[in-house]
């Protein structure tokens, strides 16, 4: 009877071993290394000392109106009042070209210039600057200026040992160190082309417009933004990848303004359900082609899978987007993508996105409004409840609109009782000229007013 039972526990016991969970165990004999001893201190210095000089510290002062009487955000006194702020910037040329963030210099009446071992206070002025991505550039008076060596970002690697390079907190030159967190984050918000290179290397407030350098002292990002419920570093920092300032900032010093091409299709993401009608593949996904545009006269369809341009890889809608909005106008691409589970390849002609808004644009009693993009339309829906609007894109000085207080940036949600989700419902709204209730978002608020 023992040796039955006995029999029975090592049959269920080999029963068992064989279902269950085989532990996969590191080899013991593994070597353990040191990366330093006490005969030699490891050090970046030699890479550092070299780039300290390509990053410069940024000091601006702005006039700023003062607050409006009776709590009313919209009523704007005569007095100014001047602001300063603080930021950093890297030189990209020996004669004093410097890139930097947009909201470190915009609206900027005053832009001085320090560099490290260099005791001189630079004069900059404003080159040109693209709101879309963050980017500016601005110019100082200098030669022989100490330039910085670009890399190219897209052959950036996850783990990547990488330095930040600031002014944070307008305290002076400052070096931290962490590694490549993630790349092509996209969909946060914070601008409407978003590509941004993430990190654990502490950046606060005053490292924008600063260096993301790897161990070789190579730029391979501008630092731009954190993610932060306290407003301090909590170890997710974003930087702009290092090939979408040079392709904009070559427009910047060219021309002042970065004019994007532009396709003519509204995209959106795969899923994993989905990629199943398109070989297991990801992309672009075509939902919708605007008449007479690009993609319409290319004979694109909605339902087509973009899956490449120009030999780049498109992994999301986000990375199609970036992607031509990397290219210059009437420049003609190579698109690659999926159409019943056939590969095909057509050659497109892009356009002008500035030519396509332009066309777009609606003046009333002083203000330029054109459609809202996709990005804040996602924004208002996710934080506001507000289904859309149309974007104030200029106001003109001196006008009705202007004297009301309304500003650039506001965002028109409705007139008298008419929710405006497009431009033809701005059109239908204001087609008389009697005075109308105008509700405007901005901030996170919403007022109204008379116009």
């Amino acid at each position: 009877m023992k040796k039955i039972l006995l029999i029975c526990l090592v049959v269920l016991t080999m029963v068992y071993a064989k279902d269950g969970v085989e532990f996969k165990y590191a080899n013991e004999n593994t070597e353990r290394k040191n990366p330093t001893s006490q005969n030699f201190i490891l050090s970046y210095n030699n890479v550092l000392k070299n780039v300290r000089t390509s990053v410069v510290n940024i000091s601006t002062t702005k006039t700023i109106s003062s607050g409006g009487a009776y709590g009313n955000p919209f009523y704007q006194e005569q007095r100014g009042i001047p602001q300063g702020a603080s930021g950093s910037g890297v030189i990209i040329s020996k004669n004093g070209y410097i890139v930097t963030n947009n909201h470190v210099v915009d609206g900027a009446d005053q832009i001085k210039v320090t560099i490290a071992d260099d005791k001189k206070v630079y004069e900059a002025k404003l080159i040109g600057s693209d709101a879309k991505s963050d980017i500016a550039i601005i110019k100082i008076d200098a030669k022989e200026l100490n330039a910085i060596t670009f890399y190219n970002s897209d052959k950036v690697k996850v783990g990547d040992v990488v330095f930040a390079l600031g002014n944070p907190f307008g305290v002076g030159e400052t070096i931290t160190q962490g590694i490549v967190s993630a790349t092509g984050r996209s969909g946060i918000g914070i601008v409407e082309y978003e590509d941004f290179i993430q990190t654990d290397a502490s950046i606060n407030p005053g490292n924008s417009g600063g260096a993301l350098i790897n161990s070789a002292g190579h730029l391979i990002g501008i630092n731009s933004a954190i993610i932060s419920r306290s407003g301090g570093n909590v170890g997710i920092g974003l930087a702009i990848p290092s090939n979408m300032i040079t392709s904009i900032a070559t427009g910047l010093i060219d021309t002042g303004k970065y004019t994007r091409a532009y396709l003519g299709v509204g995209i959106s993401d795969v899923n994993e359900d989905m990629s199943s009608f398109y070989d297991n593949k990801y992309g672009g996904l075509i939902i919708n082609i605007e008449e007479n545009s690009p993609a319409s006269k290319a004979g694109l369809k909605r339902g087509d899978l973009i899956i490449s341009i120009d030999g780049k890889m498109v992994e999301s809608a986000s990375g199609l987007k970036n992607i031509i909005g990397s290219f210059q106008p009437l420049r003609v691409v190579n698109i690659k993508f999926l159409r019943d589970k056939k590969i095909d390849i057509v050659n497109v002609k892009l356009a002008s996105l500035d030519n396509k808004i332009a066309s777009a644009t609606l003046n009333y009693k002083g203000i330029d409004v054109i459609p809202l993009p996709s990005e804040l339309q996602r924004l208002l829906r996710a934080n506001a409840n507000i289904r859309g609007g149309v974007l104030v894109d200029k106001v003109q000085l001196n006008s009705e609109a202007h004297s009301i207080g309304i500003i650039k940036d506001d965002i028109i949600v409705q007139i008298e009782d008419n929710e405006i989700l497009s431009i033809d419902d701005f059109k239908a709204s204001i087609s008389s000229q009697n005075k109308k209730r105008i509700y405007l978002f901005r901030r996170g608020n919403i007022f109204a007013v008379v116009l």
